[in-house]
């Protein structure tokens, strides 16, 4: 039976790039079933204690939680809104966390960053590799990609170094799912 690949960027942008580099590794690895998820779909409001009293828990938060819950690995890539995580990502790890602390079900997680910029989001990616942990992510790979309107177009990473280590990477994923 083939493993289950939940790929996504952690950004509400329509034209994601860090959705774009999710769905490009989550089809690079063998023998699974991936699905890409776009953080549009799980729109809810900004997580308060007040709203979670007087409504409950947007049902788009059970969703995504399902979509985890049936995964064998994630493939996420966050987007750097001023070195942080952005506020929809934040927003839904908010709202899970009220359904299970371990939001990530100790899956094992390819951390990713990319963006414009030359620094590739590394921030953001050093940031989360340190929090991960606390809400139940098992990150056993991880990869920046700088630049990546000069490093990336639709036949892929250009650069050779990156794409070598980028492959590494993804090998040590691959071989992380394939041990459950």
């Amino acid at each position: 039976m083939n493993k289950k690949i939940l790929g996504f960027g952690g950004s509400n942008s329509a034209n994601s790039i860090n959705k774009t580099l999710a769905s490009y590794v989550s089809y690079r690895i063998e023998d699974v079933n991936v699905t890409i998820a776009d953080l549009n779909d799980y729109i809810m409001p900004l997580y308060s204690i007040d709203l979670e009293t007087q409504n409950g828990i947007p049902q788009q938060a059970y969703e995504f939680e399902k979509l985890i819950k049936e995964a064998d690995g994630i493939v996420l890539s966050l987007a750097e809104h001023n070195g942080l995580p952005s506020a929809s990502f934040k927003n839904l790890s908010d709202w899970m966390s009220r359904i299970d602390p371990k939001v990530w079900k100790d899956k094992p997680i390819m951390l990713m960053a990319t963006s414009p910029g030359e620094r590739g989001g590394a921030s953001v990616l050093g940031i989360m590799k340190g929090l991960m942990p606390y809400a139940g992510g098992n990150v056993v790979s991880d990869f920046s990609l700088p630049s990546f309107y000069d490093n990336f177009s639709e036949n892929g990473i250009q650069d050779e170094g990156l794409k070598k280590e980028l492959f590494e990477k993804i090998k040590i994923f691959e071989n992380e799912i394939n041990k459950n």
